[in-house]
């Protein structure tokens, strides 16, 4: 049986190019919307960034995190911009054109 960090890196490594969720989303994925904070901190830890993208994660609000954890706010605005997100203010993106919808 998966563990919740397990469950948690198995889900964004789902979330598509050009797409994102939020802590909360992935939360809600996980049946408990009071596990964002796990999820952050399971992300702070991600053991393989190459193959886990963590940066497409972004708070409630489509702010990026100022603590991200493999290079700073700067590179995960960086990456995202690269995977074709666009940003409507510094360091905040559209979640109602870039939220990955789990139909």
């Amino acid at each position: 049986m998966l563990n919740n960090f397990e469950k948690i890196y198995e889900i964004v490594k789902k979330i598509p190019k050009g797409k994102v969720l939020t802590y909360g989303e992935i939360a809600k994925i996980l049946g408990n919307v009071h596990l964002s904070r796990i999820v952050g901190y399971a992300l702070h830890n991600n053991p393989n960034p190459r193959d886990i993208p963590c940066y497409r994660v972004v708070n409630r609000t489509g702010e990026v995190s100022n603590g991200f954890a493999f290079g700073g706010r700067t590179e995960q605005i960086r990456l995202l911009k690269n995977d074709g997100i666009e940003f409507i203010s510094d360091g905040k993106l559209d979640l109602n054109k870039y939220l990955w919808k789990l139909n």
